[in-house]
């Protein structure tokens, strides 16, 4: 039988409930028992797909094609995991459903109700993922007292009921602030998150106080005293640069150990050496080598957030630290190539629309002109084949059809079959794809094997009509789609230093010990352009 452990934030958002979660997830695999996350999202939203990267940060795609909250991005790294689309349980989908089964007649002409109809499709939607797993580690997003949230907070109430007070935990993040005109932390907007939680019928097990500092025994001691949680279940969560090191944090601060207790499972010792290596690994890199990413979202760290992590990934990998040089692609079409001089590596990601369109060519220019590594996402493959065109074959006004449908030389297209879709997502090509590697290229040293399955988020394509004339002037196409093989899926450029484009998203696999390999590749070749090798 599963057991369950509820997280929910309260004071402000942004406390980071999502690595506090990944964090007990690794705790408790790292303890030998079947561990999972899921992610609850109270916005109506049905799913994260068509929302815009500065309201929720990115979009993670998942290997079914789940377009979901970045935070399932957080688990899947920190428990080296893949999860399903069912993983993101969100308000979209469940009154979705509920309204389906009314449709249908399923409740027998009952007055559908949020109790018991919702909160009764939130907890089957939750028991259904539990059946493979000994532990379930769910997060509930937004903070306590939001109105949104309150059936997932109802529904959690309810499963403590009925699974019994041995199998269900509540976690509760809470901020502690410290004012510099008293000098001293201050724990009253973490009683009165306790007493809202209290209100709803839902007494915390464990609190964990994000702080910027480690939390002052005298903190602990009245947060303990007021909302009824015992001294060593008051977590101290401070501030940290590397969010890898704060599973090793909750660790020593006992919260695993608390919980397994109060859960009434085996006490069992944590195997976090490969994690706790890794970690010291990253605080001991002295060299730095300084990454460009040229993009349209970057005023918002987390719409990259994959990219940021992959790239810290590669620094391990590699024994060099990467700074990166967040720059917005308008800005290059406005002051041009000077914002990206002394770099040692540029990454054109993905995006959508027109807006910053010109920069991002700018950038793909300037990083094949100079020899400088590069490394192309998805959008970004399409615009390196666009620049190509226009610079290389000499095809003045060569575009994508979706950024100027009228371009004489439509290198970028949709496919025959895609046309006439009008729904949005209906041409997306979602999800993990096998991608076909030929012999002899970059690409098939950095994979070291010919098939591999990456995801994707895109619509338009290669159009084949062009695939010859960019091949003759040296553009290498070394990735086709194993399904269809009509689809280019990695190019590449012999005789530069590191210049390679995916037409999937490969920062989304890479993993914390196990780094994506184009991204391992990049920071190899611009540590070596740096430091020489």
């Amino acid at each position: 039988m599963a057991k369950f452990i509820f997280v929910t934030g309260g004071v402000v958002s942004g406390l980071g409930k999502g690595i506090t979660s990944a964090s007990l997830g690794l705790l408790m695999k790292s303890r030998g028992f079947r561990t999972t996350n899921i992610k609850i999202d109270p916005y109506l939203n049905y799913d994260a797909g068509t929302m815009n990267p500065y309201q929720h940060g990115e979009v993670f795609v998942l290997d079914d094609g789940g377009e979901v909250d970045l935070d399932l991005g957080n688990y899947e790294r920190f428990l080296d995991t893949s999860l399903t689309f069912e993983h993101n349980i969100t308000t979209g989908k469940v009154y979705s459903s509920v309204i389906e089964k009314e449709r249908r007649g399923d409740y027998l002409g009952a007055t559908v109700q949020v109790i018991p109809h919702i909160t009764n499709e939130i907890k089957e939607r939750i028991r259904r993922i539990a059946r493979d797993y000994d532990i379930v580690v769910v997060e509930i997003g937004g903070t306590v007292g939001d109105i949104e949230s309150m059936p997932f907070l109802e529904a959690a109430r309810q499963m403590q009921l009925e699974e019994g007070r041995e199998n269900v935990a509540f976690v509760h993040v809470t901020y502690v602030p410290k004012l510099k005109v008293v000098g001293e932390q201050k724990t009253k907007p973490t009683q009165h998150s306790v007493k809202e939680l209290r209100s709803l019928g839902i007494q915390p097990d464990v609190i964990i106080a994000r702080s910027e500092d480690r939390l002052e025994e005298s903190a602990r001691r009245k947060i303990s005293l007021f909302t009824n949680v015992p001294e060593e279940a008051v977590i101290s969560a401070y501030d940290v640069e590397d969010t890898y090191e704060v599973p090793l944090i909750l660790e020593k601060e006992g919260l695993a150990r608390y919980i397994t207790k109060s859960l009434g499972l085996e006490d069992r010792k944590p195997d976090l050496r490969a994690w706790r290596e890794m970690v010291e690994e990253y605080k001991r890199l002295e060299e730095t080598v300084e990454i460009a990413v040229v993009g349209k979202y970057v005023k918002l760290a987390d719409s990259y957030l994959s990219i940021k992590e992959a790239l810290k990934h590669s620094s391990v990998a590699n024994g060099v630290k990467v700074r990166i040089r967040w720059i917005e692609s308008e800005d290059v079409e406005k002051e041009g190539y000077e914002l990206l001089k002394g770099v040692d590596g540029i990454i054109v990601p993905g995006g959508f629309g027109a807006r910053g369109t010109e920069g991002k060519i700018m950038a793909v220019h300037y990083a094949r002109e100079k020899g400088i590594p590069f490394l192309g996402i998805c959008f970004g493959f399409q615009l390196t084949v666009v620049e190509f065109a226009r610079n290389v074959l000499g095809l003045e006004g060569a575009h994508s059809t979706e950024i100027d449908p009228n371009t004489p030389y439509p290198v970028v297209d949709l496919l025959p079959e895609q046309r006439g879709i009008d729904k949005l997502g209906g041409t997306m090509r979602l999800g993990a794809y096998p991608v076909r590697i030929k012999e002899g290229t970059l690409a098939r040293a950095l994979y070291g094997k010919e098939l591999i399955y990456e995801r994707h988020r895109h619509r338009w394509e290669v159009n084949p009509t062009f695939i010859e004339q960019l091949e003759n002037k040296g553009l290498v196409f070394s990735g086709i789609s194993g399904d269809d093989k009509r689809r280019m899926e990695i190019l590449e450029l012999p005789g530069h230093p590191y210049f390679i484009a995916t037409q999937y998203h490969p920062e989304l696999k890479s993993r914390p010990m196990n780094p994506a390999p184009v991204f391992r590749g990049l920071v190899k070749a611009a540590k070596e352009k740096k430091f020489g090798g």
